[in-house]
């Protein structure tokens, strides 16, 4: 793909008390983004950035390095930087450890906006988990280096969680919040994973076309006394996330990576029952079942795109 133009190219901003660097940095990324340029393309050079925004060339090297490091572009001495391959994240989804969790203990820092924090009616079978209306709905928005990755929909009980506010969870982990502020630890609970289409309102919040498909995890959890603590509900961006699924037979390990699958032509067959394989003592037969769930949904709606 021949170099983007730096004419192409937002004006730089020069009103307000953000660094340069910084500003250069963020209209790239937009930039990038918002032409949806596949991986390989080419930026303007460092001396084209350099004319184009009226910056010294450490200013322009300042911002590509932080974009490097947020693993959107590669950079080679000589050379104008390209676009970098979409990073892959993973989640272990048999494990009660949150997101944030996961993703700080490999070394990502995963960004939270609270889009909202209120009592709410919960669905039926919510309030039957719970066993109470009492309850407070929290919608949050992860992010992976300004990157909307996940969006999670998760009810507490109101009468667990007294005075907590939304402010306390902005960019913070839910567990942790918990775990400090009501000695509230996560403990045994059940995940399902499931392939959707992405809605008007799932697209726009994390930034993909209306029926993308997305993997959906909804999970319900106990605290350590065995009381109800959450029921949550994330939809990831499916091209972004591994999903792993540990699994051990006597002394063997097996860690199959659930990915999207390439579409197939032809409608997908029937998927065994994820229940079945819950229900039931075979850890590799619960594995299985997840892959050929997934596998068949996201061929399903690949098909109808």
């Amino acid at each position: 793909m021949a170099p983007a133009t730096h004419d192409a190219l937002p004006v730089l901003d020069r009103s307000g008390d953000t660094p340069l660097h910084a500003q250069v940095a963020a209209l790239l990324r937009g930039y990038i983004r918002g032409n949806k340029l596949a991986a390989g393309a080419a930026l303007p050079s460092e001396a084209a950035l350099c004319e184009r925004f009226g910056v010294a060339r450490s200013v322009v090297r300042q911002a590509l390095g932080a974009l490097a490091a947020e693993g959107l572009i590669q950079r080679e001495n000589g050379r104008p930087a390209t676009v970098a391959a979409p990073q892959e994240h993973r989640r272990l989804v048999q494990r009660s450890t949150g997101l944030y969790e996961q993703f700080a203990q490999s070394g990502v820092a995963l960004q939270t906006r609270v889009l909202a924090f209120a009592r709410a009616e919960p669905p039926a079978e919510v309030a039957e988990f719970f066993g109470s209306t009492r309850l407070l709905m929290l919608e949050r928005l992860r992010h992976v280096a300004d990157a909307p990755l996940a969006y999670v929909r998760t009810w507490l009980p109101a009468d667990a969680v007294p005075g907590l506010r939304a402010e306390d969870l902005a960019d913070a982990s839910l567990h942790g919040v918990l775990t400090r502020r009501f000695g509230l630890r996560p403990g045994a609970g059940r995940n399902q994973i499931r392939a959707v289409a992405a809605d008007a309102a799932l697209a726009d919040l994390l930034d993909a076309p209306a029926g993308t498909p997305l993997l959906m995890l909804q999970g319900r959890g106990m605290d350590q006394h065995g009381r109800p603590l959450e029921w949550f509900t994330t939809w990831h961006r499916a091209e972004q996330l591994v999903f792993d699924v540990d699994v051990s037979v006597g002394h063997e390990s097996v860690q199959p990576r659930l990915q999207t699958p390439p579409a197939q032509p032809d409608a997908a067959p029937d998927a065994p029952d994820p229940a079945a394989a819950f229900d039931g003592h075979d850890p590799l037969a619960r594995a299985q079942a997840l892959v050929a769930e997934l596998s068949a949904e996201l061929a399903r709606l690949r098909g109808q795109r």
